[in-house]
């Protein structure tokens, strides 16, 4: 078997994340869009925040987040509340229909790999497993 250069790997690894997450956001079926689950997800995963925090969080810049918490304001799936020590601060929090429609999503998402999970033999299984783990040791020394 032929050893794969790291410039390889990275081309063949993109693509293929991409083209899964793309295929996770058709199988959402949710009526907010891929930025704004994405930052409804992490407002879920971080607590409240200010918009610049979440700003910072999504490596997004603030007056593009703005936009993003305003159409999620829209869903009615986050709320704006004043900080209790600093009322000049306001923080959002997921609101019970974003909770459900994020639910929603992971749900139909999760369903769809299972089902395509479950073509693969228990070694094709595994390996994907140990890749995920590594994935994802990737992206926390990004952070």
């Amino acid at each position: 078997m032929r050893t794969i250069n790291d410039a390889e790997l990275a081309a063949r690894l993109r693509l293929s994340v991409t083209r899964l997450a793309r295929r996770l956001r058709q199988k959402s079926d949710v009526e907010a869009t891929a930025s704004q689950i994405s930052a409804l997800a992490t407002i879920e995963r971080l607590g409240p925040l200010t918009i610049g925090e979440l700003s910072t969080a999504e490596r997004v810049q603030p007056p593009s987040m703005t936009r993003i918490v305003a159409g999620l304001e829209e869903l009615v799936l986050i709320q704006r509340q004043t900080d209790e020590r600093d009322r000049r601060v306001a923080r959002v929090r997921v609101t019970p229909i974003g909770q459900r429609l994020l639910e929603r999503s992971r749900s139909k998402k999760n369903a769809y790999l299972a089902a395509r999970l479950g073509s693969l033999s228990d070694d094709e299984r595994a390996a994907l497993a140990r890749a995920a783990d590594i994935l994802e040791r990737l992206l926390e020394s990004d952070e």
